[in-house]
C-alpha cells in the first residue's frame, strides 16, 4: 500500500495505461489553420473532451477504480469535485459495478449533477466552497466506508492522467510544448510525469483564470496559496494546488500563465466557431493563454489539452 505523498512513476503511468485501456478512448488531436494564423504558432489539440464520461478524468477515475483490491471495491468509492471527476469516478464504479458518491457545490452545473447520476452514482450536495466541500465530504465517508478517490492529489489519479500526454506525443512529434488548464493540478501533474520522462525538451505551462490565480500565485512564491471560493466561468478550474501536485507543479512547470473571464469565453467561442467542437470553459483557458501570450509561443509547436466537454448548454457564458 503506497502512502498519501506517493510520487508517482513512469512504470506507473505505464501500468494505469494497461490497465485502463478497455475502458478509455485514445481521443483524437485536431488542428485549426486559422487559430495556428492568429497565434503564429503550430497549435494540436487533444480532444479529452471526446473521452468517456466526456472528460480526462476517466482516465484518473478508472486506474483509481480497476487498481482497488475486490475487499476495498466492495465498499465502493466516493469523492468531492465540481463536477468532472465526479462523473468520471461514477462512470468508473458503474464499469466495475460498485457504489460511488460525490459531494458536489450545489452550484455546480446541473448537467454535471445529471451526468453523475446518469452513470448510478448518489449526489450529496454542500456549499461552494473549498471548507464546506471537505466538511460535507467526511461525513460521507464516516457514514459508508467508501474509498476515497481524490479528484487529483491521488498518485492513482495522477498516473492515470498523465497517459494523455504519452497518446499525444505519439501523435504528434516534436512538440515544444504543452499547455493544460490548472485548478487542482492532476492533469498538469501527470502531463510533467509523462514528458518529464519521455519528452524532457518539451516544456509544460500551466493556465490558469486570472480570478483564480492561485497556481500562478503558489508558483511565483514558492509554496502553496489556496484560495477557498474563487468565482470564475471556468468552473473546473476553482480549487487549489495540494501537496503531491504542488511537487510536480514546483518541479517541473516552466510558468503558469492567466486570462481574464472575458479572454477565456472569447477563446472558447473560437474554438466552437472554427473547430466545431464542444468544450467546456475550462478547456478554453490555454488557448486563451497562448494568444495572450503570443512572443512565447510564436514559431512552436505546441500541444493543447482540451480537458473536458461538459457544458451547461442552457448556461453558455457569451448568452
Amino acid at each position: 500500500m503506497k502512502d498519501a505523498m506517493y510520487i508517482p512513476t513512469l512504470d506507473d503511468m505505464l501500468a494505469a495505461r494497461t490497465r485502463i485501456a478497455p475502458h478509455v478512448h485514445v481521443t483524437p488531436v485536431l488542428t485549426s489553420r486559422f487559430i495556428n494564423e492568429l497565434t503564429g504558432a503550430e497549435l494540436f489539440f487533444k480532444c479529452e473532451n471526446l473521452q468517456k464520461a466526456g472528460a480526462f478524468k476517466a482516465r484518473g477515475a478508472s486506474n483509481a477504480v480497476f487498481g482497488l483490491t475486490d475487499e476495498q471495491a466492495a465498499r465502493g468509492v466516493a469523492t468531492h469535485s465540481s463536477g468532472n471527476h465526479g462523473s468520471c469516478l461514477a462512470y468508473a464504479a458503474g464499469r466495475r459495478g460498485i457504489p460511488c458518491t460525490v459531494v458536489m457545490p450545489r452550484t455546480a452545473p446541473q448537467a454535471k449533477k445529471d451526468a453523475v447520476r446518469g452513470y448510478g452514482a448518489r449526489v450529496v450536495e454542500c456549499e461552494p466552497s473549498t471548507t464546506s466541500r471537505e466538511a460535507v465530504f467526511a461525513e460521507v465517508v464516516a457514514e459508508t466506508g467508501a474509498e476515497f478517490v481524490h479528484p487529483y492529489n491521488d498518485w492513482r489519479v495522477i498516473a492515470g492522467q498523465a497517459t494523455c500526454s504519452a497518446e499525444l506525443i505519439e501523435q504528434v512529434a516534436g512538440l515544444d510544448a504543452v499547455v493544460a488548464p490548472i485548478g487542482g493540478g492532476g492533469m498538469v501533474s501527470g502531463t510533467c510525469l509523462t514528458l518529464s520522462n519521455l519528452a524532457p525538451k518539451t516544456r509544460v505551462f500551466a493556465a490558469e483564470p486570472l480570478n483564480a490565480d492561485d497556481a500562478a500565485r503558489s508558483f511565483r512564491a514558492g509554496h502553496i496559496i489556496a484560495d477557498d471560493a474563487p468565482e470564475t466561468v471556468a468552473d473546473g478550474l476553482k480549487v487549489p494546488l495540494k501537496e503531491l501536485t504542488w511537487h510536480f507543479v514546483q518541479n517541473h512547470v516552466a510558468d503558469v500563465l492567466t486570462a481574464t473571464e472575458d479572454e477565456i469565453v472569447e477563446a472558447m467561442k473560437l474554438i466552437w466557431k472554427r473547430m466545431k467542437i464542444v468544450m467546456e470553459p475550462s478547456s478554453a483557458v490555454p488557448l486563451a493563454t497562448i494568444i495572450k501570450n503570443r512572443d512565447i509561443f510564436a514559431g512552436q509547436r505546441v500541444g493543447i489539452i482540451i480537458t473536458g466537454g461538459n457544458v451547461d448548454l442552457d448556461r453558455l457564458p457569451w448568452m
